[in-house]
């Protein structure tokens, strides 16, 4: 096993910028399809209900994260609260997490260059992005943030100007028409949709290990990227629905039938049409969005299989950090092969779903992990203390449970595969273990 350890270059900054980056793309794609499940009222329920769980469950992971900074996240506070056996449990879905995550942004970023190079396929785009990000991130993770940081300024400003676009054309009225289609079973139905807004987020305790001063800076990178997405996520959902109705972004048509990923140009068409300057700018510089978050959930992906590996979880080779570029360049390649085997199967949708399914594990495992330590371990150092404890956890769990029971409820094909892939994977677990 190489004793090479991973390199502390990480300043506040650089992790508000993989905070944001993490999630971003999330306002760019995917969340418009809640509003076919629940309408305008249905999806705002589900989103302000996620937002409150993201907000508690961000100070509070930040407490855990300060406390023990490891690159392995809730699977070394689990461990040192819960177990082995569940923190084997919690490494292997914040693993589903963070590998399957990252296949469906590669296949939007490929529909993106597919629709300016329609001769190039969306598969091959998606492929050479896989390959190019991992690299990135194989040689440095210095070079990796800076690029994150640059990106995901590039992103945020992108949605600012599209706010900034379209709220001229804001119509209070387009926010109540037929706002609750489905009642109260809408809202439910709308809860994954809703998450993708902020998945992710926690990737920001996967790189404590590279951070210059994890115990200071953790809760400030978490505490600027929760605030700016937060912001982000009410004006990007108030204007693209005000503009011309929940309908409007959902379906390609505007009324009914096939529906579309892509809210925002949808939205920005009805302001300026299709063949607008700005309109094509907007989409083009719209790709940021989706690398920044591409790259950096490849980034926290590599570093929570990396754990895994060094605790042999994994095969141990997975633990080892590249003698050359300091970074856990084994972990990175081997996330790549299992994301190109999710993105050739084809299934989207259903590799978000798989992924939301691994977060909302990890969060109610991240807080029943910090309330028993501060049961067990009273006078463990916690250079940060989560505010208004224990109701910021609680929050987390009510909310986190009753979003995973709805999954079940709403997407019981894809969470039979979820607890499978857990229980094999448990199995062979306690399988070499003895």
């Amino acid at each position: 096993m190489s004793t090479v350890n991973l390199q502390k270059t990480l300043s506040p900054f650089a992790l508000w910028a993989l905070g944001v980056g993490y999630v971003i793309s999330g306002m760019y794609f995917g969340w418009n399809l809640g509003l076919e499940k629940g309408g305008t009222l249905g999806m705002a329920i589900a989103t302000v209900a996620v937002m409150l769980m993201y907000i508690t469950f961000t100070f509070s992971y930040s407490e855990l994260a300060c406390a023990i900074p490891k690159a392995g996240g809730v699977f070394d506070y689990a461990e040192r609260a819960l177990g082995k056996n569940v923190a084997f449990i919690a490494g292997i879905a914040q693993t589903v997490e963070f590998v399957f995550a990252p296949p469906a942004i590669a296949f939007a970023i490929g529909a993106y260059f597919n629709a300016f190079f329609p001769d190039v396929p969306i598969i091959a785009s998606a492929v050479v992005a896989y390959l190019l990000f991992t690299g990135l991130n194989i040689i440095g993770v210095k070079v990796a943030a800076i690029f994150e940081m640059v990106i995901t300024v590039l992103a945020v400003g992108e949605l600012l100007l599209f706010v900034g676009i379209v709220t001229p054309n804001f119509d209070a009225a387009n926010l109540s028409r037929n706002a609750f289609p489905n009642g109260w079973s809408g809202v439910f139905a709308a809860i994954p949709f809703a998450i993708w807004f902020f998945l992710g987020i926690e990737g920001i305790a996967n790189v404590a290990e590279e951070t210059k001063n994890p115990q200071r800076d953790i809760q400030k990178g978490f505490g600027w990227a929760i605030f700016t997405l937060a912001m982000l996520c009410a004006l990007v959902f108030i204007s693209s629905v005000g503009v011309g109705g929940w309908e409007a972004i959902v379906y390609q048509n505007g009324v009914s039938g096939a529906t579309s990923d892509s809210p925002l140009p949808l939205a920005l068409s009805i302001v300026t049409g299709d063949n607008h300057l700005m309109y094509h700018l907007l989409i083009t510089v719209g790709l940021f969005g989706l690398v920044a978050s591409f790259h950096g959930l490849i980034l926290a992906a590599g570093r929570s299989t990396y754990e895994m590996g060094k605790a042999r979880n994994f095969p141990s080779i997975f633990g080892r950090v590249s003698n050359k570029f300091r970074t856990p360049a084994y972990a990175l390649l081997g996330n790549m092969v299992v994301g190109l085997l999710a993105l050739f199967s084809g299934r989207t949708g259903e590799i978000i779903t798989m992924a939301v399914f691994g977060a909302l594990t990890l969060y109610v495992i991240a807080m029943v992990a910090l309330i028993r330590l501060r049961k067990q371990e009273p006078a463990l150092e916690r250079p940060f203390r989560v505010p208004m404890y224990p109701v910021f956890p609680g929050i987390v769990l009510v909310v986190g449970s009753i979003s995973l029971i709805a999954m079940f409820v709403y997407n019981w094909e894809i969470g039979l595969i979820y607890i499978a892939i857990l229980g094999v994977f448990y199995g062979l677990f306690k399988h070499f273990r003895r």
